[in-house]
């Protein structure tokens, strides 16, 4: 048993992983310089901290990677539940920063409910569909699945964390489609949302959202206010040409125009200093890690393991789509971390949990050698 463990571990999915982080660790450290008196102290504080979240993650990793999979389909309806209770109560007694209510403080640390219902929303899906894979063709089924996955996302709306809310909807829907329900329900599902949409938009659309996309559509309409931080990202990319400015060196980041640098705008940072080559050897990380994770999900021989592996997938795809979209100003201000760069640790946390139950799937597959 050990030694097939052993065997079956992706060795590649991990190290690629740490690279991600390693990258990442590097963009706070220059990220983070403004920010603190001198370097040491850069080190000592943001930097040290991400590696301690980075520790911890990989520890978890490795608990998730030695529990049978098939024991978190088992404790789906309570991490379902859990899920919801925590949105529910960072709604009401959450701490509200740059005008969105999304983490609570436990023991000191910010934590972010909306990162772990992620994972969690995967799990549950992935448990409902696999038990249900006879009757996938049923409208029953497809509107069920759509309901499991609402309630969470207008939660995570109200937060307003309308990024995060985005990506529940594509989990379920990368989720729904790789099961196979039948495209009629889901062509019948869009078109019945594009009608709608006006009245969606007027009745869900909040000031505070209303002002980030305008602030998309024109942020020089208010250079110095909301426009301000979606302009200088795009001068710092801008400038940072095919090999960057060199690290520590970005103007537009070690001169303090960039807010949220070790965040939601680390990639500005990465494509001022690092530039084009530099965001290319990101994108390559990433390739390689999802291309493992897919190939988790090919050999899987059970739909649980293999819809939760496509779970993972999404989450982590369109993840890192919104937050460089945002960036580049492909994308509205959203406020999503990139993957395993960004600073944070529900997210990195998260993360790694994610891997450790691919890990998971991978190592407790029987029939097939690896």
């Amino acid at each position: 048993m050990y030694v097939r463990h052993i065997r079956n571990f992706d060795l590649v999915l991990l190290l690629t992983s740490l690279a991600l982080v390693a990258y990442g660790i590097i963009l706070i450290y220059s990220g983070s310089l403004p920010s603190y008196e001198s370097a040491a102290e850069t080190l000592a504080n943001p930097v040290a901290r991400q590696i301690t979240f980075a520790v911890l993650g990989v520890a978890v990793m490795l608990l998730a990677t030695r529990t049978d999979y098939h024991l978190w389909g088992y404790a789906a309806g309570l991490l379902y539940l859990l899920s919801i209770a925590t949105l529910l109560f960072v709604l009401v007694l959450g701490d509200a920063i740059y005008g969105s209510r999304r983490w609570i403080e436990i023991g000191g640390t910010q934590v972010q409910p909306s990162e772990i219902t992620k994972l969690a929303l995967i799990i549950v899906l992935a448990k409902y569909l696999s038990d249900r894979q006879e009757r996938l063709g049923e409208l029953k089924v497809f509107l069920t699945s759509l309901g499991i996955a609402l309630l969470p996302t207008l939660l995570v709306f109200a937060e307003p964390d309308l990024g995060s809310a985005v990506i529940l909807l594509a989990i379920w829907l990368s989720m729904i489609i790789i099961a196979g329900a039948r495209s009629a329900h889901i062509l019948g599902l869009a078109g019945a949302l594009l009608a709608s949409l006006p009245f969606i938009l007027i009745a869900l659309i909040t000031d505070y959202q209303r002002e980030r996309i305008q602030t998309f559509l024109d942020p020089e309409s208010d250079p110095l206010g909301s426009g301000f931080n979606t302009l200088q990202a795009e001068i710092g990319i801008g400038s940072g040409g095919w090999f960057g400015k060199g690290l520590t060196e970005g103007t537009q980041t070690q001169l303090d125009y960039l807010r949220t640098q070790t965040t939601d705008y680390i990639f500005s940072v990465l494509g001022e200093e690092l530039g084009f080559v530099g965001a290319m050897v990101l994108f390559a990380l990433f390739v390689v890690l999802l291309l493992r994770a897919l190939r988790t999900a090919r050999l899987c021989q059970d739909p649980f393991g293999r819809l939760t592996a496509i779970g993972i997938v999404a989450y982590i795809l369109f993840q890192v789509f919104i937050n460089v979209g945002v960036n580049i100003r492909l994308l509205p201000v959203t406020g999503i971390p990139l993957p395993f760069i960004s600073q944070g640790g529900s997210s990195l946390i998260t993360l790694f949990i994610a891997l450790g139950i691919l890990q998971s799937i991978r190592i407790h597959q029987r029939l097939r050698p690896w």
